[in-house]
Formats: C-alpha cells, sequence, structure tokens
C-alpha cells in the first residue's frame, strides 16, 4: 500500500469516504445498468455460512440481503453479480463535484446509503437504520477493519455480523478470490457471462504485463504516493497488487528503511530520489497529491521519470473484482511497454 493507507493505520488517524443517500436503499432496485449481461445474485436459498481471513465463521438462517461495506468493497461484490442488497457504504463513494469516486466502480451511488465520504466518517445512527445483516471490509492488519473508526468500532460490529477479507502481504488474486467466494455465498452466480469476460480480461491484461515486461527489460518500476512534506515509496513485499505485478515480473524498487507495518519508506523531498526509477506508479487517490500538485515540488520534477513523462496513474486500493483489477494491469503493460531506461 502507499503512504496515505498506511498512514491511516499506522496513526490510525492520518490521511485515509459526503454523508446522504436515502434510507430506503434497499427497496431501489437501481443499483445496477440494464445490461443483461449483467451478473444478478440469487438470494432464494437455504442457510448460509462464510468463514472470513480472521477465521470468524459467520452464519445465517439465509444469506444476508442488507450488506453494508466499505465502497470499494461494495463495487467489488456488484462486479460479481451482489447488488440490490448492498444498502450502505462507507469509504470515498462521491467528490466534492459530486461525481462518483472511483473506487465506487460500477456501484450505484444513488441507490446506497453513504455513512461516511472520507478517512474517519461513519454515521453510526444511519447503519442502524438500515438494519445491517453483514458489513464487509478489507483487513490490511490483523483484526484491523478497513475504514471502521476505532472509537465506534464497538458499537459498529454489534450491529451486525462482519466479514474481514486479507487485503495485505498476499498477491492481489487472493482477495479477488476471497471477494468472488463471498459474493457466491450471497447467491452470486460466479458463472455469469459478465463474471467470465471479467476473468478472461484480467488473465489477458495479466500476460500482458508479462510480455511487456519480456519486450522492455530492465525498466525499474517505483510505486509512490506524496505529500505536502513526505515523498512516500511503497512496498512491493506487503502492498497486494505490487506483490502480484512482481510474480508478473515487474522489477519494483522495494524500499530500505521501512516504517512500522512496512508498507513504505517516508522520505523528505530533499531525498525525493534515494531510489532510481525508469517509471513512476502514483497514488491516483483523492488524498494523495497528484503531478500536477508536485510540479511545485523541485525534487519531484527532477526524477528522472519525472522529467521523462514516465509517470502512471496507481490506484493504491484496487478493487479487488477481475472487472476492476484488468484495467489496472492494462494500463501497467501499456506503461511498461512504452517506458525508456532512464535512470
Amino acid at each position: 500500500m502507499s503512504h496515505p493507507a498506511s498512514a491511516r493505520r499506522l496513526s490510525r488517524r492520518g490521511l485515509l469516504a459526503a454523508a446522504g443517500g436515502v434510507s430506503l436503499a434497499a427497496l431501489l432496485a437501481g443499483c445496477g445498468s440494464e445490461d443483461t449481461d449483467a451478473p444478478v445474485a440469487d438470494t432464494d436459498s437455504g442457510p448460509w455460512s462464510f468463514t472470513d481471513d480472521r477465521g470468524e465463521k459467520l452464519s445465517a438462517d439465509a444469506p444476508p440481503t442488507r450488506v453494508v461495506a466499505f465502497t470499494g468493497v461494495a463495487a467489488a461484490l456488484v462486479d460479481f453479480g451482489v447488488n440490490e442488497q448492498v444498502v450502505g457504504v462507507f469509504g470515498e463513494t462521491t467528490r466534492a463535484d459530486g461525481s462518483k469516486d472511483p473506487q465506487a466502480g460500477e456501484l450505484n451511488v444513488e441507490s446506497v446509503e453513504i455513512l461516511g465520504n472520507t478517512w474517519g466518517e461513519f454515521n453510526l445512527e444511519k447503519y442502524a437504520g438500515l438494519r445491517p445483516e453483514l458489513l464487509v471490509t478489507h483487513m490490511y492488519d490483523p483484526d484491523a477493519l478497513w475504514y471502521v473508526p476505532d472509537e465506534s468500532k464497538d458499537k459498529i460490529v454489534s450491529l451486525a455480523q462482519v466479514a474481514a477479507i486479507t487485503t495485505a502481504r498476499v498477491p492481489m488474486t487472493q482477495p479477488i478470490e476471497r471477494y468472488a467466494q463471498l459474493a457466491e455465498s450471497l447467491g452470486a452466480d460466479l458463472s455469469a457471462s459478465a463474471v467470465t469476460k471479467a476473468k478472461a480480461r484480467f488473465d489477458a491484461a495479466a500476460e500482458s504485463v508479462r510480455e511487456a515486461v519480456k519486450a522492455n527489460p530492465g525498466v525499474k518500476v517505483m510505486a509512490c504516493s506524496g505529500s505536502p512534506d513526505l515523498f512516500y515509496v511503497s512496498n512491493p513485499r506487503v502492498s497486494t497488487d505490487l506483490m502480484y505485478f512482481a510474480e508478473l515480473g515487474v522489477d519494483l524498487v522495494v524500499p530500505t528503511k521501512l516504517e512500522a507495518g512496512d508498507y513504505f519508506e517516508a522520505l523528505s523531498w530533499e531525498n525525493a530520489g534515494k531510489f532510481p526509477a525508469d517509471l513512476l506508479l502514483l497514488d491516483n487517490r483523492s488524498t494523495a497529491l497528484q503531478a500536477d500538485d508536485l510540479a511545485t515540488k523541485p525534487t519531484w520534477a527532477q526524477l528522472p521519470a519525472v522529467a521523462a513523462n514516465q509517470v502512471t496513474a496507481w490506484d493504491a486500493v484496487p478493487r479487488f473484482s477481475y472487472a476492476g483489477a484488468a484495467p489496472l494491469l492494462e494500463n501497467l503493460a501499456t506503461a511498461i511497454k512504452g517506458a525508456k531506461k532512464v535512470s
């Protein structure tokens, strides 16, 4: 992961989604498009059970029909066919101008209750009002529920069962598979054409990364994130997407002086050039400074990859579905293929 995610976990208050929405979200059927290829979950089944990555065994007489999730999780579940069951989300969902945050993917943000739109926001009263049956979120560190505020965690987890899926220290394919399994338990049909097409696209995209690395060997890639005071270099041995990129053959910078949690190395801007790199993957979340913002930093402009315009957007908290991850791999392959050795 990049610095905002990690720093927030390290300080639990650092960086790492405008409350609103409608309380009748579950009754609004507009969560998906009219595309007949879109997978649809079948909730008319018997007893439900699922064991999450904490080893917690969840069960109910029937699959939960009122699901609240971190926005990126909700979007992944939608990709797999869990749609109308999603009644609420928390995490970056809409931007200041009202547009959808990329984290939301194909989720219809108009049909869900937004319990919080940024790190630390989680409207407990609205959550209770949704009568939730299941809360789902990422787990970057053991027992840490992503975007569930520590100060209200006990009250939140008392209102519904919670499923947490590991999203660090394992390659990206694992959380994708785990969210697929959860979606299937909730009634999703993983053989639906939309799901199988997305899987085929993902596999082809992974192969395109392998081919790009072979076609343009020696390109050094660095995943990074900028803040006003610090430049963060992410660790591919912890960040799940970077782990997978490395498995595909991408030569990634490995930081050497890691902060607690091992997610990144924090560098002063004076030392931003510590690690030579030919291609930068720049954290594209609204919580991180973007290339235009960083242009005022002299040491940013002096980085060889920046001078060569070899900077590409990086989804530091990816959407863990085949549909969500395939474009990331495609973009990475294109960036590697077009990069020149500059470091």
